[in-house]
């Protein structure tokens, strides 16, 4: 029989032993490398995080403001029919109330300030519908012309695209005339129906001026201009119209009245 040491002696000389010990080291050493380096770099990123600056909140502000902002809205492109529109809505108010206390200043009854309301709509309506057609008419005919000097094709006719583009001026003759109208008719319904002169009177200017600074507040909104300043412009105007309308047809009734009475 073998003694103990010399088995142990014979198997710690023996080469698969010694394989066995080295890759037993081998792996526990390599084992310990990948953890230490996993830790070394947590504790940086932690540093890196730490040593980083903090956001600035102007910044952070500034994107959330651009991504909850809508769209800006291009109120140049809504000049010309907001023109138009506020045109004539404000001619026919300042117009016919304009007409209607002008006569009143002369004549008491509501017979006689009624016709020459609905006079001043209808002529005004008319009047808006035909200097609006001529002035788009005569824009079209300038457009036309330089689309035509344009192109290369002198005898091709033009495009689908090409003559939507080009100002209607029936549209325009319409859309003045219903404008003037739906200014007229607020002043006119207002004193048809009221027999008092004073009240008549008061009645009409109330309803002008209120409409007035609707129609300017309004048209600066939709423009996006200010809608104070707007107001009181316009109403200003429809004031100062209204005031110069009483004011020589009162002193007209009175010089023809005082030559009457010689």
């Amino acid at each position: 029989m073998y003694c103990l040491p010399s088995i142990i002696h014979q198997k710690a000389t023996s080469p698969i032993f010694l394989q066995r010990v080295l890759n037993t080291l081998l792996f526990t050493i390599s084992h310990s490398l990948k953890e230490k380096s996993m830790s070394f770099s947590m504790s940086t990123s932690q540093v890196h995080a730490s040593n980083s600056p903090p956001p600035n909140p102007q910044s952070q502000q500034i994107q959330t403001q651009e991504s909850q902002n809508p769209e800006e809205i291009d109120y140049s492109g809504r000049a010309q029919w907001l023109r138009a529109a506020v045109l004539g809505a404000n001619d026919g108010l300042v117009s016919v109330a304009s007409l209607m206390i002008g006569v009143g200043a002369v004549n008491r009854s509501s017979r006689a300030m009624i016709v020459s309301g609905l006079a001043g709509l209808v002529a005004g309506a008319c009047s808006m519908a035909i200097g609006e057609f001529v002035s788009v008419y005569t824009q079209y005919d300038i457009e036309l012309a330089q689309m035509k000097r344009e192109k290369e094709d002198k005898e091709a006719g033009l495009t689908k695209e090409e003559k939507e583009n080009l100002p209607s001026p029936i549209q325009a003759a319409g859309a003045s005339a219903l404008a003037f109208a739906s200014g007229a008719l607020l002043p006119l319904l207002a004193g048809a129906f009221i027999h008092s002169w004073e009240i008549r009177l008061a009645v009409v200017c109330v309803v002008t001026t209120l409409a007035l600074a609707g129609s300017g507040a309004a048209g600066a909104i939709l423009g996006g201009a200010n809608a104070k300043k707007s107001a009181v412009r316009v109403l200003l105007g429809g004031w100062v119209a209204m005031a110069i309308s009483y004011g020589v047809l009162r002193l007209f009734a009175l010089t023809l009245h005082e030559s009457s009475s010689l």
